[in-house]
C-alpha cells in the first residue's frame, strides 16, 4: 500500500544540507559578513557555490557552516588563505575521524560475531 502523504521533493530539500538554498545575499547576512568575504573564500577554494540558471551564486547549509568557521579564523587575526587552509584540514580530520569510528565499530561487531 503506498503512503498516504508521499514526501513533496521540495520539502525533502529543505532537509538537505548540500542543496543551495542560499543567495549570496543571504548567505552573508546568515554568517555576518559581506559576499566580498564569500568571493574570497570561493576565490581560495574553499567552498564552491553552485550557479542558478541566470548564474548566480547559491549556498548550501554545509557551506555556510564552512564560511562562517572560516570568518571565525579570519576575524580572529588569520589571514584568509591560511583560514581557508585550516578549515579544510578541520574538515578532513573530522572525516577520518568518522570513518575511524565506523572502521572500530564494524571490526568490534564483526569480533562480536566470530565470538558467538
Amino acid at each position: 500500500m503506498p503512503p498516504e502523504n508521499p514526501p513533496h521533493p521540495t520539502t525533502d530539500r529543505l532537509d538537505d544540507d548540500d542543496y543551495p538554498a542560499y543567495t549570496m545575499g543571504r548567505a552573508a547576512e546568515m554568517i555576518g559578513t559581506t559576499p566580498g568575504f564569500l568571493r574570497a573564500i570561493g576565490e581560495a577554494r574553499l567552498i564552491t557555490p553552485l550557479r542558478s540558471d541566470g548564474g548566480h551564486r547559491r549556498y548550501s547549509r554545509y557551506q555556510l557552516r564552512i564560511a562562517a568557521r572560516a570568518r571565525e579564523l579570519v576575524d580572529s587575526g588569520t589571514p584568509i588563505e591560511a583560514a581557508c587552509r585550516i578549515v579544510i584540514l578541520e574538515d578532513q580530520l573530522d572525516e577520518a575521524r568518522k570513518l575511524n569510528e565506523e572502521m572500530r565499530r564494524q571490526r568490534g561487531g564483526a569480533e562480536e560475531s566470530a565470538a558467538s
